[in-house]
C-alpha cells in the first residue's frame, strides 16, 4: 500500500467540499456498491492493513485522523472509499415511480429515496435537487441509492422526457382529492406507472412540472396544519398507492 501525499489529501478535501464524488465510510455499503458495480472507486483509505481487501483502485494506509477529516460519521469504521457515482441509464418506468422536484434538504431526499424503495417505487427522478453524492443524503438513504434506480435530471430534461413518454403524474395539493378515497377508485393505480411528485417544502411542486400532473391529491389534516414534512407526505402517498401490492 502507498502513503497518501499532502497534495492528494488537499485535493480530496477540495473535492469533498465541492460535492462531486461519493465519500463512503460504511464497509457494507462500500463492498455492496463495488460488488454490484454501482460506483467507480478512485481511492480507498484504510486505517489498518488487514482492512485492505480491495483491488479496484489505489489503496492508501492512513492515520485514523485522516479518515475522520474526510468522513462524515463521528466513528468511521476504518475504511473510506472515494468514488464516482455511476448513474443509471434513464428508462421508461414500468412500475410506479417517485419524482423529487427541487428539494434541497439532503436528509429529506435520502429519506424519500429509502422510503420509495421500501414502498416498491424503485425508480426515482431527482429533478434540480440536492446532488445524489451529498454525504448526508447517502447516509439518510442507508445505502438505498445503490438499490433504487435514481436519475438526476434538470427540470427541462424531465419535462421533455415526461411529455415524450406520456408519463402519468400525481401531485399533492391542498385542493386535491383525499388520497384515502383516491386509492379506492377504479383507476387501478397499481396497474399503470404512476409518478408521485414531491416538491420543495417552501414552494411546493414547480409550476412547470405541476402543469404536467393530471391527478391532484391531498392528505387530510386537522385545521391549523398547512402541510407536512416533504418526506412524510411522500411516504403516506406512496404507501397508500401501493398498499394492496405490499399487503
Amino acid at each position: 500500500m502507498e502513503k497518501i501525499t499532502n497534495n492528494l489529501l488537499k485535493e480530496l478535501k477540495k473535492q469533498k467540499k465541492e460535492g462531486g464524488l461519493l465519500f463512503l465510510d460504511n464497509i457494507k455499503i462500500i463492498n455492496d456498491a463495488i460488488k454490484n458495480e454501482l460506483i467507480k472507486p478512485k481511492y480507498i483509505l484504510v486505517e489498518k492493513e488487514e482492512l485492505n481487501v480491495y483491488e479496484t483502485c489505489q489503496v492508501f494506509k492512513v492515520e485514523r485522523s485522516v479518515i475522520q477529516q474526510l468522513a462524515d460519521t463521528k466513528t468511521p469504521q476504518g475504511v473510506l472509499c472515494i468514488a464516482d457515482y455511476l448513474q443509471h441509464m434513464v428508462e421508461i418506468p414500468k412500475n410506479n415511480f417517485l419524482v423529487i422536484d427541487g428539494l434541497q434538504d439532503p436528509g429529506n431526499v435520502g429519506t424519500l429515496i429509502r422510503t420509495a424503495y421500501a414502498a416498491d417505487f424503485n425508480e426515482v427522478f431527482l429533478i434540480d435537487s440536492v446532488r445524489i453524492t451529498n454525504s448526508k443524503l447517502v447516509r439518510s438513504s442507508v445505502g438505498t441509492i445503490f438499490s433504487a434506480k435514481v436519475y438526476e435530471m434538470t427540470r427541462a430534461e424531465f419535462i421533455e422526457f415526461a411529455k415524450k413518454h406520456k408519463l402519468t403524474l400525481l401531485k399533492a395539493d391542498m385542493n386535491g382529492e383525499s388520497i384515502f378515497s383516491f386509492v379506492d377508485k377504479p383507476i387501478k393505480t397499481a396497474s399503470l406507472p404512476l409518478g408521485v411528485v414531491v416538491g420543495n417544502e417552501g414552494q411546493g411542486v414547480s409550476k412547470e412540472i405541476g402543469d404536467l400532473c393530471t391527478i391532484s391529491v391531498k392528505i387530510p389534516m386537522q385545521e391549523g396544519i398547512e402541510s407536512l414534512n416533504a418526506a412524510v407526505s411522500g411516504a403516506i402517498i406512496m404507501y397508500e398507492i401501493n398498499k394492496k401490492r405490499l399487503s
